[in-house]
């Protein structure tokens, strides 16, 4: 294996500890560049790392860290779903049908370049300082890049499945609903993936207006007028991990929702499916274990909204104004996922019987 060859293949072990090592670098320039009684930067330009580790006692402490924490996290999730509710029917209509690919092309082209930042005013005025002006604006600010990908994605839909359905007669309702919709959607979770660190720019800008609270208002309020420039690296390095945690779900459920999109990834050279090795197996089973965990908790804890049998109600706690989004959305994972086992089920017993 050569680690310097353009491209090259690197196996999950390597892989594992050039990440270590990488980290330690980081870490060891950090320190580097603090450490001292003279250094380089000094603790109100850049904290060290042993500061912005007692901030987060002191954000858990003062600052409510996790309410705010969740708060971000539900507006986030609000404006997505509210983004992708209108890219998908506006998408598909600009993209497919030539009347409107004519009449709104350029100002789909056009709008990308609109400084988001210059348009909080006037979503104050629309809308308010309140929670629907920051999720209106969040979803904006992602609309306005997803419209573009997903017209980019119908384009790319390739000729031969078209004329496949086009051969056996099929109408332009059965050309949308069994070659451009899955085609469309299955290469667009990608897209939707890349723009989650988007969704999180702008976030800070939304939760700055205002006092509703998350991490962008935590910023701005505690950080920034305070002068806790280590409290601002927590925060950081919170949004970041919350980051990379939700790039893995993603991954995951685009594995779930699409399998056939990794058929052709784990082929061997001679073009055969690659076994699964006993931890990947291993792995898949804790993580539906997990999941399933997970589900039961929170359906414990969404029927404990409307009974209220803890005393109080956590879920409404933590995400304040758009709890209604994350029950939309856990609801429609575990209807998704009930009946994906459901389904695994009757066909083991199917082979069961069979043998």
């Amino acid at each position: 294996m050569n680690l310097l060859k353009l491209r090259g293949e690197i196996t999950s072990r390597w892989f594992l500890i050039l990440s270590i090592l990488g980290g330690v670098f980081v870490l060891g320039v950090w320190v580097l560049l603090t450490s001292g009684p003279n250094p380089i930067f000094p603790p109100a330009i850049l904290p060290t790392p042993g500061r912005v580790l007692g901030a987060f006692d002191d954000l858990y402490r003062d600052n409510d860290i996790v309410r705010n924490t969740f708060f971000s996290i539900g507006l986030n999730l609000a404006g997505y779903v509210e983004a992708i509710a209108l890219a998908l029917p506006l998408g598909f209509l600009v993209g497919l049908l030539p009347i409107f690919r004519g009449g709104f092309q350029f100002q789909v082209d056009a709008i990308r370049y609109i400084p988001l930042t210059a348009l909080t005013g006037l979503f104050i005025v629309w809308f308010g300082v309140g929670l629907e002006m920051k999720v209106h604006f969040l979803a904006f600010g992602i609309l306005i890049y997803l419209l573009p990908i997903m017209m980019q994605r119908i384009d790319e839909v390739q000729d031969v499945f078209l004329k496949t359905v086009y051969t056996i007669g099929a109408s332009g309702w059965q050309t949308f609903r069994t070659v451009y919709f899955p085609s469309v959607i299955s290469r667009l979770s990608d897209d939707i993936r890349v723009l989650t660190a988007i969704s999180w720019t702008y976030i800070i800008v939304a939760e700055g207006i205002g006092s509703e609270g998350g991490i962008g208002s935590l910023i701005w309020r505690v950080g920034l007028r305070q002068g806790r420039v280590d409290k601002v690296f927590a925060m950081l390095i919170i949004i970041m991990i919350i980051g990379v945690l939700q790039d893995r779900f993603l991954v995951w459920l685009d594995k779930q929702l699409f399998p056939h999109k990794y058929q052709i990834r784990d082929q061997d050279r001679t073009g055969k499916l690659q076994r699964q090795s006993v931890l990947s197996v291993v792995w898949e089973f804790i993580t539906l274990i997990l999941f399933w965990i997970f589900a039961a908790v929170y359906l414990l804890l969404f029927v404990n909204e409307f009974v209220s049998f803890l005393g109080s109600k956590p879920l409404s706690y933590l995400f304040g104004g758009t709890v209604w989004v994350v029950h939309v959305v856990v609801i429609l994972l575990i209807v998704f996922f009930g009946y994906k086992s459901i389904g695994r089920l009757q066909k083991s017993r199917e082979l069961n019987s069979a043998t």
